[in-house]
């Protein structure tokens, strides 16, 4: 039996749901753990530590 060939429709959805893992994926919030352990001068930690002030000053 031969290998069939996906049609176009098959194809992109798959491309498409390949991409939009990938996304999800990157999209995270860093999870915990050792190895994804954010550093303390990394932007984000910087951001969050300006919102914190900003909200306990608003209280």
């Amino acid at each position: 039996m031969g290998v069939t060939r996906l049609k176009r429709k098959d194809r992109r959805n798959k491309t498409v749901s390949r991409l939009e893992v990938q996304f999800l994926k990157l999209g995270r919030n860093i999870e915990q753990g050792s190895r994804s352990k954010e550093s303390a001068n990394s932007q984000l930690a910087k951001n969050n530590e300006v919102l914190a002030k900003i909200e306990a000053e608003a209280k």
